[in-house]
């Protein structure tokens, strides 16, 4: 195995043209694991760690450029009021040590369909920057999954940076693991609020063989906000309601049985994760989230 170790982007970029089947890796959390286990034994390994615009991010009036090697830790530090879904799923990651190391870059481009920051980066609304000696281009969050731990992305690329819609609204995020730490998730569940658009996005893991968003559930939710007045009158969601939304949430689900659960109890975890995270998002935006929105 070669180490490759460019000291810029420009010639990060290079060493991908020339060798496309290198292996990128920053934080290594889950590179490293596949390697010591034997599961992979890559030609060339990209090593990324000297490129330091990949550790940088900038807060625009819309959106966050996130690069693709900032550490979870700063996003729970930095960028909380920014980016709350995504924040509560950095808390939700491995151990201090590995937050200090991974980034959502390296949940991309594994794309494991049980990377925690996935759901949050669907219900958000996110572009993912990918580039090469070629050039550049973003990609929607939505089309960059395309199968079991597959993306998008050209031999030839790497991911220089994620752009992610600033909440206008409440966010939330859960999972459901065997433990509290160190724990990789029998599913999760991201909700995103967008008063702005009046608009509700959703993104499910580790319940599926991609990262998906519900998307029959939230035409219905947006459908009966709009239609009930919702938006406007703030009140309370009725329990119905709830339970459609949940029941579909369910229903996107496409999961399997394994070692860390049934696909049943994967549906069922779905649903009530769905449920409660309407009713803690709704709650807040009831109280505060209508001064977002006016802000917006």
């Amino acid at each position: 195995m070669d180490f490759l170790r460019p000291a810029s982007w420009e010639e990060a970029l290079a060493a991908k043209a020339e060798h496309p089947t290198a292996v990128p890796i920053a934080g290594g959390t889950d590179v490293m694991v596949e390697i010591n286990f034997d599961h992979r034994r890559p030609e060339y390994l990209l090593d990324l760690n000297r490129v330091g615009e990949l550790s940088t991010w900038a807060v625009g009036e819309e959106t966050v450029e996130l690069g693709a090697s900032v550490p979870y830790t700063h996003i729970m530090e930095h960028l909380r009021a920014e980016l709350p879904g995504l924040a509560l799923a950095s808390h939700t990651v491995a151990s201090p040590q590995i937050r200090n190391r991974g980034g959502v870059g390296g949940n991309l481009g594994t794309a494991s369909p049980a990377g925690d920051a996935h759901p949050a980066l669907l219900a958000a609304g996110a572009e993912v920057q990918a580039e090469s000696v070629r050039g550049s281009r973003r990609i929607p969050i939505d089309a960059f999954y395309t199968g079991v731990k597959r993306n998008t992305l050209a031999p030839d690329e790497l991911i220089r940076s994620v752009h992610i819609r600033k909440a206008d609204g409440p966010q939330q995020f859960s999972k459901v693991g065997t433990r509290n730490a160190m724990v990789i998730a029998v599913c999760a569940f991201g909700l995103a609020l967008h008063p702005a658009t009046r608009t509700v996005r959703t993104g499910i893991g580790s319940a599926a063989p991609t990262p998906v968003r519900a998307r029959a559930a939230e035409e219905f939710l947006n459908a009966a906000l709009d239609e009930g007045g919702f938006w406007e009158s703030g009140r309370i969601i009725t329990p119905s309601i709830a339970r459609q939304f949940a029941m579909l949430a369910a229903g996107a689900c496409n999961p399997i049985d394994d070692v860390r659960g049934t696909a049943r109890y994967r549906r069922h975890a779905v649903a009530v994760m769905a449920r409660r995270q309407l009713g803690w998002t709704w709650e807040r935006y009831r109280g505060t989230g209508r001064t977002l929105e006016g802000a917006a």
